[in-house]
Protein backbone atom coordinates (compact mmCIF):
# COMPACT_ATOMS: atom_id res chain seq x y z
CA UNK A 1 0.00 0.00 0.00
CA UNK A 2 1.21 3.39 -1.46
CA UNK A 3 0.18 6.52 0.72
CA UNK A 4 0.67 9.98 0.49
CA UNK A 5 2.75 11.24 3.62
CA UNK A 6 -0.29 13.76 4.71
CA UNK A 7 -2.60 10.88 4.30
CA UNK A 8 -1.01 8.19 6.49
CA UNK A 9 -2.02 9.24 9.81
CA UNK A 10 -5.70 10.37 10.52
CA UNK A 11 -5.31 12.45 13.80
CA UNK A 12 -7.03 9.86 16.72
CA UNK A 13 -9.23 11.75 19.31
CA UNK A 14 -8.26 10.03 22.46
CA UNK A 15 -10.38 9.61 25.37
CA UNK A 16 -7.89 10.73 28.16
CA UNK A 17 -8.32 10.14 31.78
CA UNK A 18 -8.48 13.49 34.02
CA UNK A 19 -5.81 11.83 36.04
CA UNK A 20 -3.40 11.19 33.25
CA UNK A 21 -3.68 15.07 31.34
CA UNK A 22 -0.49 15.56 32.69
CA UNK A 23 1.25 13.63 30.16
CA UNK A 24 0.87 15.62 27.40
CA UNK A 25 1.45 19.04 29.09
CA UNK A 26 5.08 20.09 29.28
CA UNK A 27 6.58 20.12 32.79
CA UNK A 28 7.76 23.57 34.81
CA UNK A 29 11.20 24.37 33.81
CA UNK A 30 12.10 26.19 37.44
CA UNK A 31 14.72 23.70 38.24
CA UNK A 32 16.87 24.88 35.51
CA UNK A 33 19.26 28.16 35.00
CA UNK A 34 17.77 30.80 32.97
CA UNK A 35 20.62 29.57 29.92
CA UNK A 36 19.43 26.02 30.40
CA UNK A 37 15.46 27.23 30.17
CA UNK A 38 16.93 28.70 26.54
CA UNK A 39 18.60 26.27 25.43
CA UNK A 40 15.84 23.53 26.29
CA UNK A 41 13.14 26.22 24.35
CA UNK A 42 15.13 25.98 21.68
CA UNK A 43 16.43 22.67 21.15
CA UNK A 44 12.68 21.81 21.63
CA UNK A 45 11.75 23.74 18.58
CA UNK A 46 14.49 23.00 16.42
CA UNK A 47 14.01 19.01 16.42
CA UNK A 48 10.22 19.21 16.13
CA UNK A 49 10.90 21.96 13.42
CA UNK A 50 13.22 19.71 11.73
CA UNK A 51 11.32 16.02 11.88
CA UNK A 52 7.82 17.91 10.74
CA UNK A 53 9.58 19.66 7.54
CA UNK A 54 11.44 16.71 6.45
CA UNK A 55 8.36 14.41 7.57
CA UNK A 56 5.86 16.36 5.61
CA UNK A 57 8.05 15.77 2.21
CA UNK A 58 8.18 11.91 2.46
CA UNK A 59 6.33 9.53 1.01
CA UNK A 60 5.54 6.24 2.45
CA UNK A 61 4.35 2.81 1.38
CA UNK A 62 3.01 0.92 4.44
CA UNK A 63 2.94 -3.10 5.14
CA UNK A 64 1.30 -5.11 7.66
CA UNK A 65 -1.43 -2.48 8.44
CA UNK A 66 -3.46 -5.22 8.96
CA UNK A 67 -1.30 -6.14 12.00
CA UNK A 68 -2.15 -2.87 13.77
CA UNK A 69 -6.09 -3.28 13.01
CA UNK A 70 -6.10 -6.49 14.44
CA UNK A 71 -4.93 -4.88 17.96
CA UNK A 72 -7.64 -2.12 17.65
CA UNK A 73 -10.38 -4.96 16.44
CA UNK A 74 -9.32 -7.06 19.60
CA UNK A 75 -10.01 -4.11 21.92
CA UNK A 76 -6.80 -3.66 22.85
CA UNK A 77 -4.12 -1.17 22.72
CA UNK A 78 -0.29 -1.83 20.86
CA UNK A 79 2.98 -1.39 22.84
CA UNK A 80 4.65 0.32 19.72
CA UNK A 81 8.26 -1.04 19.91
CA UNK A 82 11.10 -0.06 17.39
CA UNK A 83 14.59 0.33 17.44
CA UNK A 84 16.59 3.84 18.54
CA UNK A 85 17.92 4.72 15.43
CA UNK A 86 14.52 4.88 13.29
CA UNK A 87 13.29 7.54 15.84
CA UNK A 88 13.23 10.70 13.74
CA UNK A 89 10.50 8.86 11.09
CA UNK A 90 8.63 7.04 13.81
CA UNK A 91 7.84 10.07 15.71
CA UNK A 92 6.49 11.31 12.72
CA UNK A 93 4.84 8.71 11.07
CA UNK A 94 2.82 8.17 14.15
CA UNK A 95 2.37 11.53 15.87
CA UNK A 96 -1.49 12.43 17.29
CA UNK A 97 -2.44 9.29 18.34
CA UNK A 98 -1.86 10.05 22.01
CA UNK A 99 0.88 7.26 22.60
CA UNK A 100 2.99 7.93 25.64
CA UNK A 101 6.63 7.55 25.70
CA UNK A 102 9.35 7.62 28.48
CA UNK A 103 11.63 10.21 28.49
CA UNK A 104 14.79 10.34 31.16
CA UNK A 105 14.81 13.10 34.10
CA UNK A 106 17.62 15.41 32.43
CA UNK A 107 18.36 18.14 30.23
CA UNK A 108 17.91 16.28 27.40
CA UNK A 109 14.71 14.44 28.24
CA UNK A 110 13.46 17.47 29.25
CA UNK A 111 13.45 18.52 25.48
CA UNK A 112 12.75 15.67 24.06
CA UNK A 113 9.61 15.49 25.90
CA UNK A 114 8.39 19.04 24.76
CA UNK A 115 9.01 18.50 21.35
CA UNK A 116 7.48 14.96 20.90
CA UNK A 117 4.81 16.64 22.82
CA UNK A 118 4.07 18.88 20.19
CA UNK A 119 3.38 16.04 17.52
CA UNK A 120 0.69 14.81 20.21
CA UNK A 121 2.78 12.56 22.23
CA UNK A 122 2.97 11.90 26.39
CA UNK A 123 5.56 11.46 28.31
CA UNK A 124 6.20 9.45 31.62
CA UNK A 125 9.58 10.60 33.18
CA UNK A 126 12.62 7.74 34.00
CA UNK A 127 14.93 6.05 32.60
CA UNK A 128 16.76 2.43 32.96
CA UNK A 129 19.42 4.64 35.15
CA UNK A 130 17.26 6.95 36.68
CA UNK A 131 13.77 6.16 37.94
CA UNK A 132 13.07 3.59 35.71
CA UNK A 133 11.30 1.31 37.89
CA UNK A 134 8.93 4.02 38.79
CA UNK A 135 8.41 5.24 35.88
CA UNK A 136 7.28 1.41 34.86
CA UNK A 137 4.88 1.35 37.18
CA UNK A 138 3.68 4.34 35.64
CA UNK A 139 3.25 3.31 32.28
CA UNK A 140 1.11 -0.06 33.39
CA UNK A 141 -1.08 2.48 35.15
CA UNK A 142 -1.81 4.39 32.33
CA UNK A 143 -2.16 1.91 29.81
CA UNK A 144 -4.00 -0.12 31.92
CA UNK A 145 -6.58 3.23 32.28
CA UNK A 146 -6.19 2.96 28.13
CA UNK A 147 -3.43 5.09 26.71
CA UNK A 148 -0.92 3.59 24.50
CA UNK A 149 2.73 3.10 24.73
CA UNK A 150 5.84 2.95 22.73
CA UNK A 151 9.56 1.96 23.30
CA UNK A 152 12.45 2.07 21.84
CA UNK A 153 13.77 -0.97 22.89
CA UNK A 154 17.73 -0.53 22.69
CA UNK A 155 17.18 2.97 24.54
CA UNK A 156 18.66 4.54 25.90
CA UNK A 157 22.28 3.84 25.10
CA UNK A 158 22.19 0.76 23.47
CA UNK A 159 23.57 -1.84 22.90
CA UNK A 160 22.50 -0.98 19.54
CA UNK A 161 20.14 -3.46 17.92
CA UNK A 162 19.52 -5.62 21.50
CA UNK A 163 16.02 -5.54 22.73
CA UNK A 164 15.38 -5.02 26.80
CA UNK A 165 13.21 -6.12 28.82
CA UNK A 166 11.18 -3.35 29.22
CA UNK A 167 8.28 -3.47 27.09
CA UNK A 168 8.13 -7.06 28.05
CA UNK A 169 7.07 -6.17 31.57
CA UNK A 170 4.73 -3.68 30.64
CA UNK A 171 2.98 -6.15 28.09
CA UNK A 172 2.86 -9.04 30.76
CA UNK A 173 1.33 -6.84 33.21
CA UNK A 174 -1.35 -5.01 31.16
CA UNK A 175 -2.13 -8.03 28.84
CA UNK A 176 -1.42 -5.71 25.65
CA UNK A 177 0.83 -6.71 22.78
CA UNK A 178 3.48 -5.61 21.46
CA UNK A 179 3.68 -4.23 18.35
CA UNK A 180 7.15 -3.95 16.73
CA UNK A 181 7.58 -1.82 13.38
CA UNK A 182 10.49 -0.12 11.63
CA UNK A 183 10.17 3.14 9.15
CA UNK A 184 13.05 2.71 6.78
CA UNK A 185 13.99 5.61 4.83
CA UNK A 186 15.07 5.00 0.50
CA UNK A 187 17.96 7.32 1.48
CA UNK A 188 18.90 8.93 4.38
CA UNK A 189 22.33 10.49 6.54
CA UNK A 190 23.38 8.38 9.32
CA UNK A 191 24.37 10.72 12.54
CA UNK A 192 27.43 9.89 14.69
CA UNK A 193 25.50 8.85 17.99
CA UNK A 194 25.45 5.74 19.24
CA UNK A 195 22.68 4.32 17.86
CA UNK A 196 23.88 5.81 14.03
CA UNK A 197 19.83 7.24 14.10
CA UNK A 198 18.91 7.45 10.22
CA UNK A 199 17.68 11.29 9.48
CA UNK A 200 15.99 10.84 6.06
CA UNK A 201 16.45 13.14 3.37
CA UNK A 202 13.94 15.25 2.29
CA UNK A 203 11.69 13.96 -0.87
CA UNK A 204 12.91 10.28 0.03
CA UNK A 205 10.56 7.29 -0.06
CA UNK A 206 9.84 5.26 3.14
CA UNK A 207 8.64 1.93 4.13
CA UNK A 208 6.48 1.61 7.28
CA UNK A 209 6.42 -2.46 8.10
CA UNK A 210 4.60 -3.63 11.36
CA UNK A 211 4.82 -6.89 11.86
CA UNK A 212 2.51 -9.37 12.98
CA UNK A 213 1.78 -8.49 17.49
CA UNK A 214 3.50 -10.53 20.46
CA UNK A 215 1.11 -11.66 23.49
CA UNK A 216 3.38 -11.80 26.38
CA UNK A 217 0.36 -11.95 29.29
CA UNK A 218 0.41 -15.01 31.59
CA UNK A 219 -2.47 -16.17 30.35
CA UNK A 220 -0.68 -16.40 26.78
CA UNK A 221 1.52 -19.48 24.92
CA UNK A 222 4.33 -17.65 25.45
CA UNK A 223 4.92 -16.22 29.44
CA UNK A 224 8.22 -16.52 29.62
CA UNK A 225 9.46 -12.89 29.35
CA UNK A 226 13.20 -14.13 27.93
CA UNK A 227 11.40 -16.20 25.71
CA UNK A 228 9.25 -13.15 25.09
CA UNK A 229 12.31 -10.92 24.41
CA UNK A 230 14.58 -13.36 22.03
CA UNK A 231 10.72 -13.46 19.97
CA UNK A 232 11.04 -9.88 19.55
CA UNK A 233 14.30 -8.97 19.27
CA UNK A 234 13.67 -11.72 16.11
CA UNK A 235 11.00 -9.70 14.53
CA UNK A 236 12.52 -6.76 14.57
CA UNK A 237 15.71 -8.16 13.52
CA UNK A 238 13.27 -9.77 10.76
CA UNK A 239 12.17 -6.28 9.97
CA UNK A 240 15.15 -4.87 9.74
CA UNK A 241 16.51 -7.07 6.84
CA UNK A 242 13.55 -6.82 5.51
CA UNK A 243 13.55 -3.10 5.08
CA UNK A 244 17.04 -3.47 3.81
CA UNK A 245 16.09 -5.92 0.83
CA UNK A 246 13.49 -3.02 -0.26
CA UNK A 247 15.69 -0.23 -0.15
CA UNK A 248 18.21 -2.26 -1.69
CA UNK A 249 15.50 -3.16 -4.03
CA UNK A 250 15.07 0.34 -4.98
CA UNK A 251 18.20 1.43 -5.58
CA UNK A 252 18.79 -1.34 -7.93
Amino acid sequence: MLVANNSLMLVVILSVPASYDIVYRKASLAEYSFFERLKIRLADIAFYAAIALIGITVRFEIRGWENFESIQSDGRQPIYTFWHDRIFLGTYVWRKRGIVVMTSKSFDGEYIARFIQRFGYGAIRGSSSRGGSKALVEMIKAMRAGLPMAFTVDGPRGPRYVAKAGPVLLAKKTGNPLMPFIVEANRYWTSRSWDKMQIPRPFTRALLIIAKPIYADAAGPAADPDTVVQELQSSLDALVEEGRRWREQDHG
